[in-house]
């Protein structure tokens, strides 16, 4: 069995479709049937149960994906090292940003990344949620940046920006300047509790946002109306804007979104809620040093 192979393998494993893997990997079907045939023919067992057209794998097949997925990583792994000790005129980085956070964070990053890697291609993988989950599955991601969730054994975290999440009012709301500033804070603090009757629009609650929001109305024991949800971080702020509700933003999202008028925004709790925005890597991963020093770039860039 050699690394196409095993490469065949995972994209089926992938895909639980012939038709679907074969696209992927740009051949054709009969092809990749038949490299399975010899693959099972070689190794003397069924590494697939077939049922209604899908491919699901069997003891055998699950053992020999475990070695493949090691067996592409280790490859991947020697390929950047062996660019890294030749140079690093040439290579490439493959980031899964969220969204939004990708238009608010890339532009500040790239220009001074490429100053210094101008033959580095990066390519971005914007997604909506589950980063951390394709980050474990996906052998193609070098890292990815997300909202800091339950730590996994098998990835490693560094720090990328801790930040505030607000609570926005639509400009010329009733309670614009029921706010308290207190010596220290930035933004001042609001009782949540008066906002009862008051609509909003959230995010879903597996968004980390989302996820804020309902904590905090649990919290203060209140359900206000929601006029709606979306996953878009910008369609929340400019539907606020338009008086539609009142919404919660990360600050970041704030200060690089381009408003008609800028919301009131205030501080929630105490101590005001913060979020934490990670940079994670699967462990023992071999890192190329112009991957190493995107990340630095990215901890130095977010905070500017």
């Amino acid at each position: 069995m050699n690394f196409q192979d095993l490469q065949y393998l995972l994209c089926i494993a992938k895909h639980q479709n012939l038709t679907k893997a074969a696209q992927e990997l740009y051949i054709s079907q009969p092809t990749l049937s038949k490299s399975l045939r010899k693959q099972e023919q070689e190794l003397g067992g069924k590494l697939f149960s077939r049922s209604n057209n899908c491919y699901i794998p069997t003891y055998l097949g699950r053992c020999c994906l475990d070695y493949a997925k090691r067996a592409v990583a280790l490859k991947q792994d020697w390929e950047k090292e062996l660019l890294d000790l030749h140079s690093c005129s040439e290579g490439e980085l493959n980031i899964a940003f969220p969204l939004m956070r990708s238009s608010c964070m890339i532009p500040r990053i790239l220009p001074v990344f490429h100053k210094e890697y101008p033959g580095i291609h990066v390519n971005l993988f914007e997604e909506t949620h589950s980063i951390q989950e394709r980050l474990l599955t996906d052998d193609r991601l070098d890292f990815a940046v997300f909202t800091e969730s339950s730590p996994h054994p098998k990835l490693s975290y560094e720090l990328l920006l801790k930040e505030e999440v607000l609570l926005c009012l639509p400009p010329g709301h009733p309670f614009a300047s029921m706010g308290h500033l207190h010596p220290g804070r930035k933004y001042p603090s609001f009782d949540l509790s008066l906002m009862a009757e008051e609509p909003f629009i959230l995010h879903y609650p597996e968004q980390n946002t989302g996820q804020i929001a309902r904590n905090l109305f649990k919290e203060y024991q209140i359900d206000p109306p929601v006029s709606l949800l979306t996953r878009s971080t910008q369609t929340c702020a400019l539907l606020s804007q338009e008086g539609l509700g009142s919404c919660f933003l990360p600050e970041t999202y704030v200060k690089n979104m381009i408003f008609r008028q800028p919301p009131v925004c205030f501080s929630v709790g105490e101590n005001g809620i913060f979020t934490t925005l990670m940079i994670a890597y699967r462990k023992n991963a071999y890192l190329a040093s112009y991957a190493k020093d995107f990340i630095r770039i990215a901890q130095e860039t977010v905070h500017m």
